[in-house]
């Protein structure tokens, strides 16, 4: 996985930011996705937020879905004081398992999981983690849980990793199919995670700038 880059990777937080102003919208004012609850505890409800131009690609990649099948969004906004806490835990959790490392070492493996907080892309409202569904509303196969790390998961979680069933790998090329056809690129090292707009995505794409920056939503 030496090719991957990593939200850590300087290259992505020099890419510079021309804030559009586009708002973040209420998922569940709008109504287009199959939306899911296991964040709120952390998150209150600012999970179920995202720009507008984000939902509308997912909107659009759902319509070129087979027959049967739907995005279960699971999480969009992340609040930044909400992020730095999610990095800073797992750091924690990696500096007491490998004392050896140094700073920067816990800091790359860190950020294969969390995203650094000053460019994370939960916080501008670009990302989302996000499954599959049937017609049902029950999740499909993909070979981890979401928000499995690479440790519990043995890089499972890595987009292409070869340690999954056959069911898993296919559910994945859907997914991705109809993500990328709509515009958004995939965090590698998490099967889940997708944006548009943010430095990450600027970068995988060539765009000279992003054009979606760290935002506050009231109340959080």
């Amino acid at each position: 996985m030496s090719d991957v880059v990593l939200m850590s990777d300087p290259r992505v937080a020099a890419v510079p930011v021309e804030e559009c102003g586009e708002p973040l919208v209420d998922l569940r004012v709008d109504g287009r996705l199959l939306l899911d609850g296991r964040k709120e505890v952390d998150s209150g409800g600012a999970q179920l937020w995202l720009r507008r131009g984000v939902l509308e690609r997912l909107v659009e990649a759902q319509g070129t879905l087979p027959d049967g099948l739907r995005l279960l969004f699971v999480e969009g906004y992340r609040p930044p004081a909400l992020q730095r806490r999610y990095f800073e835990g797992y750091a924690r959790e990696l500096r007491e398992a490998r004392p050896e490392w140094s700073a920067e070492e816990v800091r790359t493996a860190a950020s294969r999981y969390v995203s650094p907080p000053e460019i994370a892309p939960h916080s501008a409202g670009a990302a989302v983690d996000l499954t599959l569904a049937d017609g049902d509303g029950r999740e499909l196969d993909l070979g981890t849980r979401m928000n499995a790390n690479p440790e519990e998961s043995a890089g499972a979680c890595y987009t292409a990793a070869a340690n999954i069933s056959a069911e898993a790998a296919a559910n994945r090329a859907v997914l991705g199919a109809a993500l990328v056809g709509a515009g958004l690129v995939n965090y590698p090292t998490e099967w889940w995670h997708w944006s548009y707009g943010d430095r990450y995505w600027a970068l995988g794409t060539g765009a000279a700038a992003a054009c979606y920056g760290p935002v506050e939503l009231e109340g959080c």
